[in-house]
């Protein structure tokens, strides 16, 4: 199938691309200009999804795992195909730079082909009396995926591959912030899966409440913010929906004296600034032991002068724009706090002049502990250096958060590293690496960064129900 990447936009359901009258603007952030129109779903079309979605899932989950394999090797040959324009198109609505957007989009493709090589497993006992029990994984039906605005196609992927490949049919939600990739990926995939299958509706703020209290949907997938994630999840309680939810971080980066101070400073730098900060996983929190901390910021202040921020079509440039007006607007409320309490910048704090949500590369020198930029998931180009002195310190520092996603330690001694990660509260810790993530490794967070598992055979489980026969 064929599509324009500048035409009008429609919603997918049951099969059909569907146009209304009433809809919300879309916003290129570089340049602060409306660049679509799409679809502001209403309740009566959102109830036709969840019936289509419904239906399908019938004959959908009878199939043979093989075919739902198959099916999932289609989705990522159709994104691979049309990666060039759908790069164009994220960068447009999402702000991120050309070979971001398209690794973004190669990222979605492997992890629908990854995904198809899961199984499903099935375990067997026999007791003293000669009864079998063999359990089952069945899937939930329909599941609604809420999307977020810094990954958008990624972050989808994550929970539409895992699904389908379960046997569950899906409702996809994406940020009305970044809906262009979500729509057309809707319309590329009519002649891949039968209709109902996969329905992509879009809307505003009144879309998601609708969609997480529905009757018709089994389980709620989200990647978003903690706060949202509790509504979600009260939403979710109407008719005990499963719910996996990937929430805020506020992860710390430890880096020990020993490190090479030049090739660690720029690693961490984009462990922390990756998509201009706007990653839960990003480090929002670097701790770097007194020995080193004055060369080690110096080293960090001066990579990031070398560091084109600008728009993302832009040949050359490396960091985007902030990705809407709202975040914009606590990004830089966050930086007028810093600079009202009197906190010392090495790096950044002025707002950049002209058109789009650019805020600059904002380095801030060992700020108090309790410091809003310290504590505060500030999900933009905002960064607090910290000293320490003590291994033990520091773990209690770090672990010093509502937050448990992830974390990074950065040491020559990787026994050392690793000593010190296994003591951290947070579901994933790199070591003198960056935000590496595989479908055959689980991932998920602790405390109030979330609920569930995503990726590896433990989160693909996360969308079936056991269900065990007894002989």
């Amino acid at each position: 199938m064929s599509i324009s990447f500048i035409s009008e936009y429609s919603m997918a359901i049951n099969g059909r691309l569907v146009k209304l009258s009433e809809c919300i603007e879309v916003v290129n952030p570089a340049t602060e200009e409306v660049i679509a129109h799409v679809p502001d779903c209403t309740c009566e079309h959102l109830d036709a999804a969840v019936a289509a979605a419904r239906t399908a899932f019938l004959d959908w989950r009878t199939l043979p795992l093989a075919s739902r394999k198959e099916a999932l090797l289609a989705i990522a040959a159709k994104i691979e195909e049309n990666a060039d324009q759908l790069m164009a198109l994220m960068t447009r609505e999402q702000g991120k730079p050309h070979p971001e957007a398209k690794s973004e989009i190669l990222r979605s493709a492997l992890w629908f082909r990854e995904l198809s090589r899961k199984d499903l497993p099935i375990s067997v006992h026999t007791d003293e009396n000669g009864r079998r029990y063999e359990s089952h994984h069945v899937p939930l039906g329909v599941v609604g995926a809420i999307t977020p605005w810094n990954f958008p196609l990624l972050l989808a992927a994550w929970k539409i591959a895992p699904a389908l490949l379960a046997g569950n049919t899906v409702i996809w939600k994406p940020s009305p912030y970044t809906p262009l990739c979500a729509l057309k990926i809707g319309e590329l995939l009519q002649d891949v899966l039968p209709p109902g299958v996969l329905n992509v509706v879009s809307g505003g703020d009144r879309l998601g409440p609708w969609l997480t209290a529905h009757s018709g949907i089994n389980k709620i997938a989200f990647t978003g913010s903690t706060a949202t994630g509790r509504r979600v999840m009260q939403s979710a309680a109407t008719n005990l929906k499963r719910v996996t939810l990937e929430l805020g971080g506020n992860d710390p980066a430890i880096v020990l004296p020993d490190v090479d101070i030049p090739a660690t400073a720029e690693k961490v730098f984009w462990v922390a600034f990756r998509n201009s900060g706007q990653f839960c996983i990003a480090a929002k929190r670097v701790y770097v032991h007194e020995e080193i901390y004055d060369a080690f910021s110096q080293a960090l202040v001066s990579y990031a002068r070398t560091v084109k921020v600008g728009n993302g079509a832009e040949e050359g440039t490396k960091l985007g724009p902030i990705q809407n007006r709202m975040q914009f607007a606590k990004v830089n409320d966050l930086i007028a706090s810093a600079k009202k309490d009197g906190l010392r910048f090495l790096l950044g704090g002025e707002a950049k002049n002209g058109s789009g949500y650019f805020v600059p590369v904002t380095i801030i020198d060992n700020p108090p502990e309790d410091a809003r930029v310290v504590v505060e998931e500030a999900f933009g180009p905002v960064l607090p250096l910290l000293k320490f002195r003590d291994t033990d310190d520091v773990i209690r520092r770090a672990n010093h958060s509502d937050y448990g996603l992830g974390a990074s330690v950065w040491s020559r001694d990787v026994e050392k590293a690793k000593s010190i990660a296994q003591q951290l509260e947070c579901g994933n810790v790199w070591i003198n690496s960056v935000q590496w993530l595989s479908p055959h490794a689980a991932y998920g967070g602790h405390k109030q960064s979330g609920i569930g598992v995503e990726h590896a055979l433990e989160g693909l489980l996360e969308y079936t129900n056991i269900q065990t026969i007894i002989s």
